[in-house]
């Protein structure tokens, strides 16, 4: 792949429009056609939308099973989840099959994709197939605002931490039979827990990100335990700031892509007993790569917009008791 370039830019050249959705992720790509393979120019600009914007969202994409791993294929090679229920002759594709006969399960929690793996995915592609009358919505939460919404003091403590990952979700599902037994061996020693770095450096961007998530996170390296959770407790919450987050409503053939690397998401399960049905592919991505070296303000980061402490203009509304 040739060097980033700027989202704008490379979506003119494209003849793509990318459309921002929210204030601190999310947008929209119009003109792409994926029942089609994406020309050059095009999957550079929708790359280019995908960092800096984190999530995409792609609508009215009727589109095949095969054309949408050709698209995943675009950005690096399908992973295979080791607990995810996947299909017989295509291990890669995650089948989320939810209704009343098989309700939903482990999605309405903040989590980013298999942060047990010392390598955990690059990105999470969904394809909406069947979705509910109402509720169904997915949320996302960038953990790069996360980060720069952390005080300065909180930014310095961080630094440098590590917390322990651990495939926990999934555990309850072995018992205590000797095959249940050998076969969670066999996967404690495929995927033995990682310490990754509480903060992360983008691969891409070199932003740092906010690396710790409740579904997978067992504790913090080197602080003793009420002080692990709690401090943990405080860095989870910072996913449901809704000035971080996007939430997209979903239809029938909608493709979403989301940076696995600096978003969390959730997937409510408001809209049981009705069926959801979506497919979902996941890119494999690298080893995780943290903050280095003694703390230092990030470099070209300005504080998140958010209008607090700005002054009112002349052209503001009078309030009642500034009347004569």
């Amino acid at each position: 792949m040739s060097a980033l370039l700027h989202p704008t830019a490379a979506a003119r050249g494209a003849g793509i429009e990318v459309v921002r959705l929210g204030g601190n992720l999310g947008a929209e790509i119009r003109g792409v056609d994926l029942r089609e393979p994406l020309s050059d120019a095009q999957f550079e600009a929708v790359h280019a939308a995908f960092v800096q914007h984190q999530v995409i969202v792609l609508r009215d994409q009727d589109i095949t099973l095969d054309q949408q791993k050709a698209f995943a294929r675009r950005f690096g090679d399908l992973s295979i989840h080791p607990f995810s229920p996947n299909l017989d002759d295509q291990r890669e594709v995650i089948v989320l099959d939810y209704s009343a006969d098989n309700p939903p399960a482990l999605t309405d929690q903040w989590h980013a994709d298999e942060t047990f793996r010392a390598a955990p995915p690059m990105a999470t592609i969904l394809r909406a197939r069947i979705v509910p009358a109402y509720g169904g919505d997915t949320l996302f939460s960038s953990m790069t605002a996360a980060y720069t919404g952390l005080s300065e003091r909180m930014k310095q403590y961080v630094h440098g931490l590590e917390a322990l990952h651990d495939f926990k979700p999934w555990r309850p599902l072995f018992t205590s039979s000797e095959k249940h037994q050998a076969k969670l061996r066999e996967l404690e020693r495929e995927f033995p827990n990682p310490w990754h770095p509480v903060v992360r450096i983008h691969p891409v961007t070199k932003r740092r990100i906010l690396n710790v998530n409740p579904q997978f996170v067992v504790k913090l390296r080197g602080v003793k335990d009420d002080e692990s959770q709690a401090i943990l407790a405080y860095l989870y919450d910072r996913a449901k700031i809704p000035e971080y987050q996007l939430r997209v409503r979903w239809a029938p053939h909608t493709v979403v892509m989301w940076d696995n690397r600096s978003v969390q998401h959730y997937a409510p399960h408001d809209y049981y007993p009705q069926r959801r049905t979506m497919d979902r592919l996941t890119i494999a991505g690298e080893p995780v790569i943290g903050v280095s070296g003694p703390y230092t303000p990030e470099e070209g980061v300005e504080p998140l917009p958010d209008g607090h402490h700005m002054p009112r203009t002349g052209n503001a509304p009078t309030r009642e008791f500034e009347r004569e």
